[in-house]
């Protein structure tokens, strides 16, 4: 069996700069976490941290930043929506991923069973309740417990939104969406990064 060759140079600190760099190299989706205020208004914002965590019971996560001025209103709702977006829905994560603003202007939405703005064109829709928020250094995380999600037959057939080195991206068109998640994935250079966006949002 090949053995394990240590690297022969130092181990970067963990700076700031070295941390977003390294976890650069992890590809994501891209999710828009939508609510309803007391009043009726839409709240949402774009996130990269969202994750699947438990089937039984039904658990998902995300981490909004400490300093997000759109999460105290999502917790306040107790309820939100994870709306997963498809490849073509660039612009709609740069709308969502800045501070202020109506970030719902010219946005397809309909209400869910518990309230919470549901993104037409998503991928994907989950509905679910603030299960727990538990701190996590300079983000919190949150975790929802799935109430409803889009049935089986509904689901959106395209390729998702990929995050990959502060560019997004989508899966090669040579590989269908539904082949080995061991397809890789082409990133396109012209298009505008979350990275860029958070210099001004709050998620």
């Amino acid at each position: 069996m090949p053995t394990y060759t240590p690297p022969t140079t130092p181990a970067t600190r963990c700076d700031d700069a070295a941390m977003r760099e390294t976890l650069g190299r992890f590809c994501t989706g891209v999710a828009v976490i939508t609510a309803s205020q007391p009043d009726g208004r839409p709240v949402g914002m774009a996130v990269q941290s969202f994750s699947s965590v438990s089937l039984d019971p039904p658990l998902v996560c995300f981490c909004p930043a400490g300093t997000s001025t759109t999460w105290p209103k999502i917790n306040a709702a107790g309820r939100f929506a994870v709306n997963v977006l498809a490849a073509d829905q660039q612009e709609l994560c740069r709308q969502f991923a800045v501070t202020g603003g109506d970030k719902f202007a010219g946005v397809d939405w309909r209400s869910g069973i518990n309230g919470a703005p549901l993104l037409t064109a998503a991928l994907a829709t989950l509905e679910c309740e603030v299960a727990d928020v538990l701190p996590g250094g300079d983000h919190l995380i949150v975790l929802g417990r799935v109430t409803a999600l889009t049935p089986p037959e509904r689901l959106r057939e395209t390729d998702p939104l990929l995050y990959f080195r502060r560019t997004y991206g989508r899966l090669d068109p040579s590989s269908p969406a539904s082949a080995s998640a061991a397809s890789a994935a082409t990133i396109s250079s012209k298009s505008a990064s979350i990275a860029s966006a958070r210099s001004r949002s709050e998620a």
